[in-house]
C-alpha cells in the first residue's frame, strides 16, 4: 500500500502584499486617512480578530474592491489590555493593582503599529506608488514593505 504525504504549505496562497505601518493615531483615524490619500472604502468590521479565548483581539478594517479584484485590509498590530497583578494573598494592602499589558498579532514586528493587507488576484497593484502616497501622510511615521514568508507567525494574517 503506498503512503500519500499532504504538504499543508502547498495550498499557502501568497497572493498578497504586506506594509508595515508606523502611526501613533487611532485605528479609525488611520483608516480616514488612508481612504482620503489612497482613494480606499475603509470600513470597521463588525468582528475584532480574537486570539487565545480573547485574551487580545485586533481591530480589522476592511474595504473589497470588486471592479479590480482587490482586498484590501487594515489590521492593529498592537492590543493594549488592563489586567490584574499576581500579588501574594494576606498582604497588608489588599489593593489589588492594575498591570497594562501589551500583545502583538505579529511578535516579530513589536514596534509596528498596523498592518496595511492588500489580497489581490490579477497581481496590478503597485506598491510603490501606494508607499510612496502613504508617506506623504505627515501623521504616518513611516511605511514599508514587508515580505509574508519571513513571518513566522503568518498563519494570524489569515482571516
Amino acid at each position: 500500500m503506498a503512503l500519500h504525504k499532504l504538504q499543508v504549505d502547498d495550498f499557502y496562497d501568497d497572493a498578497y502584499k504586506l506594509i508595515a505601518i508606523h502611526c501613533r493615531l487611532e485605528d479609525y483615524r488611520l483608516a480616514y486617512l488612508l481612504n482620503t490619500h489612497l482613494g480606499l472604502k475603509l470600513a470597521r468590521q463588525e468582528r475584532d480578530i480574537d486570539f487565545k479565548y480573547l485574551e487580545s483581539s485586533y481591530s480589522i478594517f476592511e474595504w473589497d474592491n470588486k471592479t479590480e479584484y482587490i482586498q484590501w485590509n487594515l489590521i492593529s498590530n498592537v492590543c493594549k489590555k488592563e489586567e490584574d497583578s499576581l500579588s501574594s494573598t494576606g498582604t497588608l494592602f489588599d489593593n489589588p493593582e492594575r498591570v497594562l499589558k501589551t500583545f502583538n498579532l505579529i511578535t516579530e514586528f513589536k514596534k509596528v503599529d498596523f498592518f496595511l493587507k492588500i489580497s489581490n488576484e490579477i497581481k496590478n497593484v503597485e506598491e510603490k506608488i501606494i508607499l510612496k502616497k502613504m508617506q506623504s501622510i505627515p501623521q504616518i511615521i513611516t511605511s514599508y514593505t514587508v515580505d509574508p514568508l519571513k513571518i513566522k507567525s503568518k498563519d494570524n494574517l489569515i482571516f
